[in-house]
């Protein structure tokens, strides 16, 4: 696969997700606030992306080749400037 083509992919998977569930940055925010409760301190979207990257990357140590696990990374990796505005 190819950079553009992966560039691609990951760009139709957060166009597929907003359409199904509306805005990324409304949702890391509700996440956020979840975490927060849930950890009893304050967890902002920024660190959900991070976290979410986080849990990714451990998946792609177990298995490299796994493209959803990649295109996940770049994903998230693209929500962050929605969420530092």
């Amino acid at each position: 696969m190819t950079r553009s083509m992966i560039l691609t992919a990951a760009e139709q998977v957060l166009e597929s997700r907003a359409a199904a569930y509306g805005p990324a940055s409304a949702s890391l925010e509700k996440i956020a606030a979840r975490w927060s409760q849930v950890l009893e301190c304050e967890v902002t979207p920024a660190q959900v992306v991070l976290c979410m990257i986080d849990l990714k990357m451990v998946r792609l140590t177990h298995d490299p080749d796994h493209r959803d696990s990649l295109i996940d990374v770049i994903g998230y990796a693209a929500l962050m400037p929605e969420v530092l505005r």
